[in-house]
């Protein structure tokens, strides 16, 4: 049995309050892996205000992708938003339209928050995810793309309904794990459960992926009957 090293610290924002200290973890991996989760993040009310604007105001699409030569609609909603001038973004035979920050503003006020949270970053794309209930998921996956380099830090911040995140080690590459499949996650892990780790991403959090996560590590969030509610989730990247 993997033992997980956790260490506790204050987030890096300005109204912070004592109780609040024990509510980031920093998760040490093994082999200069790491991830950090704060869960109280975002303001529980400003969290809702953002909630409510991304999802009446960002263009969703549900784009047809392709897995393993066939097509399939993607189950979630997706948008793209980048910096000007950056390397395009495909991903299962799909390029998406980069949108600006500047359409979205409150999309800037975010990246600000998490950059602040995290010193040294430099985030200058956003993939956003809506799921509209359990039924939507993504499958086993690592964001290893060749434009995000060798070591990626990869934030990840949460609006609206709980989804269970879980990150497992990743399976030599003969497997075929890494399928995109909707299988229940917990029948998948059972095998290897000693090396994976699972996080109730809650409203407002923050997640973050650091070192060779996406080299070691893959992760999903599975189908779960009882999500009923939408969940809006950021994922900031930094394209080289």
């Amino acid at each position: 049995m993997s033992v997980l090293k956790l260490k506790a610290v204050a987030p890096s924002t300005d109204n912070d309050n004592p109780s609040d200290a024990a509510k980031k973890q920093i998760i040490d991996l093994g082999n200069a892996s790491e991830v950090i989760y704060i869960q109280r993040f975002i303001p529980f009310d400003q969290s809702w205000k953002w909630f409510h604007y991304l999802d009446k105001h960002i263009p969703w699409t549900r784009p047809t992708i392709r897995v393993f030569g066939k097509s399939c609609v993607q189950p979630r909603d997706t948008c793209y938003v980048a910096t000007p001038g950056l390397t395009e973004l495909t991903y299962s035979g799909y390029q998406p339209r980069a949108y600006s920050w500047d359409e979205y503003p409150p999309l800037k006020d975010i990246l600000d928050a998490v950059h602040k949270a995290l010193p040294g970053s430099s985030f200058n794309s956003l993939l956003l995810n809506r799921y509209k209930g359990g039924n939507d998921y993504v499958g086993w996956h690592a964001d290893d793309e060749k434009l995000y380099g060798p070591t990626p830090e990869i934030a990840s911040v949460s609006f609206g309904c709980e989804r269970e995140f879980i990150l497992k080690k990743r399976p030599p590459k003969k497997s075929s794990d890494v399928d995109g499949s909707d299988e229940p996650a917990k029948k998948r892990l059972k095998n290897n459960d000693a090396d994976q780790h699972s996080f109730t991403l809650k409203h407002g959090s923050l997640l973050v992926m650091r070192g060779y996560t996406q080299r070691d590590w893959i992760h999903s969030v599975p189908k779960r009957a009882k999500a009923e509610a939408t969940r809006i989730n950021l994922t900031f990247r930094h394209v080289l």
